[in-house]
């Protein structure tokens, strides 16, 4: 015998936290847009890794190393920010994909394209993150402005050493 209550899912979560529900709405698309561009960067990244030749081999492939498996833990922090204010996290690479603003690569290219491309990647995903978190100020929810902001962060550092990996 099934338990109907064992059975419930639950679009929407009933939270009452201070900030209104259209704004932790609002937060959540942002956050869940922000997570799409970040899951596509961690998935390039990580397939340069992995494919990254030449002379610069080693430094790019340790990078990346350290670029990707931060981002898969920030994934995991930004889909569950998303839960903890009441809503679904967005699923679906296709989904990821189509929004997204940083491009699916399915092409490879030398060493310092990928570092260039990944440096300019990370400055998209900062400046996504950096509107999400001005509008969780905005509606005062100051732990989602602490999440992105920490964020913000972490992607410009990556983007300064993969620029300063390549500069001429």
């Amino acid at each position: 015998m099934t338990l109907e209550v064992l059975n419930t899912q639950y679009e929407e979560l009933p939270i009452r936290s201070g900030v209104d529900r259209k704004d932790r709405k609002m937060l959540a698309e942002l956050m869940g847009r922000a997570l799409a561009s970040t899951y596509v960067l961690y998935h390039k990244t990580h397939a340069f890794h992995w494919n990254v030749t030449g002379p610069m081999f080693y430094s790019i492939h340790k990078m990346t190393d350290e670029h990707y498996q931060d981002m898969a833990s920030a994934i995991d922090d930004i889909a569950e920010r998303i839960r903890a204010i009441g809503f679904t996290a967005p699923t679906g690479l296709s989904r990821y994909v189509s929004e997204s603003r940083i491009s699916d690569e399915t092409d490879l290219e030398d060493a310092v394209s990928m570092a260039m491309q990944l440096a300019r990647d990370h400055q998209e995903v900062a400046a996504q993150l950096r509107d999400a978190a001005k509008e969780a100020e905005k509606v005062d929810d100051v732990y989602t402005a602490d999440l992105l902001t920490a964020r913000i962060g972490a992607h410009e550092e990556a983007s300064w050493m993969l620029n300063a990996l390549i500069v001429q």
